[in-house]
């Protein structure tokens, strides 16, 4: 895997994939930046709900649950002392639906978390990481 950033100006950077793709990254501005596009910071966060999506809809795909949508909202808190890295972390899986057995969700969840989501297993080493999920029923 590859990865490429490159400065434009004052703090803003564009960063692109070993795939190809773009994003622009951008500071604070009472650090200098102009607030316009994503800070790396936040870009970790994503990367770790995007992984542990992924990792919910193929295992609940696989278990023939009739998944409608998934939602990942994140909140974590950061170390006060630089490196100000990621203290606590919690994340919160909204799985909607039509009879869904709570039992896959956990599952997924235990499975994600412990074995196959890379981002937060990584994340977990500096975090305290928790978890917790609610199941909405499609009409």
């Amino acid at each position: 895997m590859k990865a490429r950033v490159k400065w434009v100006e004052d703090l803003l950077f564009v960063g692109e994939s070993g795939t190809g793709h773009t994003i622009v990254m951008d500071g604070p501005e009472e650090l200098g930046g102009h607030g316009t596009a994503m800070r790396p910071m936040e870009l970790l966060l994503l990367g770790m709900a995007g992984c542990t999506s992924f990792d919910m809809i193929q295992m609940l795909k696989k278990s023939r649950q009739d998944v409608h949508d998934c939602v990942v909202d994140i909140t974590s808190e950061r170390s006060d002392e630089i490196p100000k890295v990621f203290t606590k972390i919690h994340v919160h899986y909204t799985i909607t639906g039509k009879d869904i057995k709570a039992a896959h969700v956990k599952r997924a969840v235990d499975l994600s978390t412990e074995k196959y989501c890379s981002a937060s297993i990584m994340l977990g080493k500096t975090a305290e990481i928790t978890h917790e999920y609610e199941i909405i029923n499609a009409k």
